[in-house]
């Protein structure tokens, strides 16, 4: 330090950038020790000036800027990564049919040879933008048409619907912002044979089916009496 002056530190200096600014401070009134011993004008504001100076943080401010992301970008979408057929049974070990004049999926105990009424499903896995280990996005399509499961506002409920497409591929790779995610569902497992199929773009609702018999497939809310968990068997 130059002659007569003397550095008391009060508080320890909580973060790295302090220690800087001390270190920094303390180089520039070295570097300053002749101007301490030839001028005799020197006083007490001078040395507050010049340590206040020597201490003045430098703030760097950085202007971010990002591009739109691409609708097709696979960091903004779910991208399909493969496809198998399943037979999908409540926990009544009821079957689902398809029941076509109401474009209605039902969930039915079918008796002796009847296994020709199921309704088998395509299941489409794929990746999620943020992958989560306790659901997977998959879609659901009926085996042998063009029609796939979705999860759609009606009546001011949320409600699941049977809608034809044309093209699977619409399906290949789905935004995660647009009206597509209607398609999607989170299958998560809750069990040895126990899945259940949540609307990923109403969370919390789920794919259902009703005590009765022979009663349509629809969504439910987790707290709902509705039967919600599934034996998803995967077909050879």
């Amino acid at each position: 330090m130059p002659q007569g002056l003397n550095l008391e530190i009060s508080h320890h200096p909580l973060t790295m950038r302090r220690v800087v600014n001390l270190v920094v401070a303390m180089e520039r009134l070295k570097a300053s020790k002749s101007e301490f011993s030839y001028s005799t004008e020197f006083r007490d504001e001078d040395l507050l000036n010049m340590i206040v100076e020597s201490a003045m943080e430098e703030q760097i401010v950085l202007e971010l800027t990002s591009e739109p992301m691409d609708e097709m970008d696979g960091a903004a979408a779910f991208s399909r990564t493969g496809e198998h057929q399943c037979r999908v049974t409540d926990r009544k070990k009821r079957n689902l049919v398809l029941v076509q004049e109401a474009m209605e999926l039902h969930a039915v105990m079918l008796q002796g040879g009847n296994t020709n009424h199921i309704a088998y499903l395509n299941m489409s896995t794929y990746i999620h933008p943020a992958p989560s280990a306790n659901a997977r996005p998959v879609t659901l399509g009926i085996k042998g048409t063009n029609l796939y499961l979705s999860c759609a506002m009606d009546a001011g409920k949320p409600t699941l619907q049977l809608e034809e497409l044309e093209d699977k591929e619409q399906l290949r790779r789905i935004n995660r912002n647009s009206d597509m995610v209607r398609f999607l569902f989170f299958r998560r497992d809750t069990g040895r044979d126990a899945s259940t199929l949540m609307s990923a773009q109403f969370p919390d609702w789920y794919i259902s089916t009703a005590e009765q018999n022979s009663m349509p497939v629809d969504m439910c809310q987790e707290s709902s009496s509705r039967y919600q968990s599934f034996t998803i068997e995967r077909q050879s």
